[in-house]
């Protein structure tokens, strides 16, 4: 019996439907939704952050341990620098030799400034806008701009190795003598309150290199301005280098640089800033980069008060990074008048005309850096003044 096409295509048409409602019956619920990919997150890595038990803190989310790398030439090949020896220690993993220690016009990029916004203070550019960080950099553009010891080809005299003394201001240098030997160095470096006038049998005379930020300068001409510290000391070989804590730095460098007024902020004026004398040019300044300041913070003075209140200021003193830049850049390095063990016996500073006990402050951690001091001297990485 034949089937005509009508009812041929309604049988069909029924079996499809039967078919369909069988399947989404009995077929779909049994079937399991395809899983992603898992991500590539290193193992035994969680997804989502720690979490603190009650009371605690967690590490802050900013400590950003990436950083630039700089190709900057090493200025001398000597055979027995720092660079050498810390690969034999325990700082072999800690130390990275392609660091920017500092910053120039080259780094004021649109990129650099996003990547750097996040972090603040001395740790990055989130405190500064870009149109700042800009202007000023783009004076520093000169090959004494990027180099630590832009004068050394015309000073080795045919020494293959940077010798540094790192001087700070604590009072074990009192009575010490160790002017003369200071000096001999082929590069003197200071810091804040640095009063020489009538301190030179302890202390020496020449400043290669004077560290600060614009607060510790500030604040040092204040504090000590009776124990002889007027500013910065002015010779013909000295270089300033700033250690930028906010856009305040950036400011009185560019002022300093093109010889004009602060525009804004504690040091505006209508008139060029006078810290550095009249002489001083693009040569004469220089600027730690961010990078490397956090880079100190991160792996070498990684203190607990970055799980405090205080986590946003915390950052190695100006005189930590003083000698720390020194370890990276200079050879051999001699650090007098910094804190050892026995530091409850002298005074604060060695200008102090009567004892005054040393001070600590909560956005640095003075103990931590002075425990640093003695692994580096036990490791060779640094000669630390110590009386016998």
């Amino acid at each position: 019996m034949s089937i005509s096409y009508p009812k041929c295509l309604v049988l069909c048409l029924g079996l499809v439907t039967v078919l369909l409602i069988l399947y989404l019956l009995f077929v779909i619920p049994r079937l399991r939704p395809v899983q992603p990919y898992p991500s590539r997150q290193p193992s035994g890595t969680p997804n989502t952050p720690k979490t603190s038990k009650p009371g605690q803190t967690t590490e802050p989310t900013y400590i950003g341990d990436k950083y630039a790398v700089d190709y900057v030439p090493f200025q001398t090949k000597c055979q027995d620098g720092i660079r050498q020896k810390v690969k034999l220690t325990n700082f072999s993993k800690t130390f990275l030799d392609r660091i920017p220690v500092l910053q120039w016009h080259k780094h004021a990029t649109p990129q650099e400034y996003e990547r750097l916004r996040r972090y603040p203070g001395a740790h990055g550019w989130g405190s500064v806008d870009y149109n700042t960080v800009s202007e000023t950099l783009s004076i520093l553009n000169i090959s004494a701009s990027r180099l630590m010891f832009d004068d050394w080809e015309t000073r080795a005299n045919g020494s293959s190795c940077i010798r540094c003394a790192v001087v700070g201001n604590g009072g074990i240098l009192q009575g010490s003598k160790m002017g003369r030997e200071i000096d001999q160095h082929d590069y003197v470096l200071r810091t804040n309150g640095a009063v020489i006038q009538g301190f030179e049998e302890d202390v020496g005379s020449r400043t290669s290199l004077y560290i600060f930020s614009t607060n510790t300068l500030r604040n040092s001409m204040r504090a000590y301005a009776k124990q002889g510290f007027q500013g910065p000391p002015q010779s013909e070989e000295t270089r300033y280098v700033f250690l930028p804590d906010h856009d305040r730095d950036y400011l009185l460098l560019k002022a300093a640089v093109t010889r004009r007024p602060v525009t804004r902020g504690p040091e505006r004026s209508n008139v060029p800033p006078k810290y550095f004398g009249d002489n001083v040019t693009a040569t004469n300044f220089k600027i730690y980069h961010p990078d490397f300041i956090r880079y100190l913070r991160n792996r070498f003075l990684r203190s607990s008060t970055m799980k405090t209140k205080y986590m946003n200021i915390y950052r190695p003193s100006t005189g930590a990074v003083m000698l720390l830049a020194a370890v990276h850049t200079c050879d051999q390095v001699d650090a007098y008048g910094f804190m050892t063990p026995d530091y409850t016996k002298y005074s604060d500073h060695y200008y102090d005309k009567v004892y005054r006990r040393v001070a600590f402050y909560v956005n640095h951690d003075m103990r931590m850096e002075m425990q640093l001091w003695q692994q580096l001297n036990k490791a060779g990485l640094i000669r630390l003044y110590m009386r016998a």
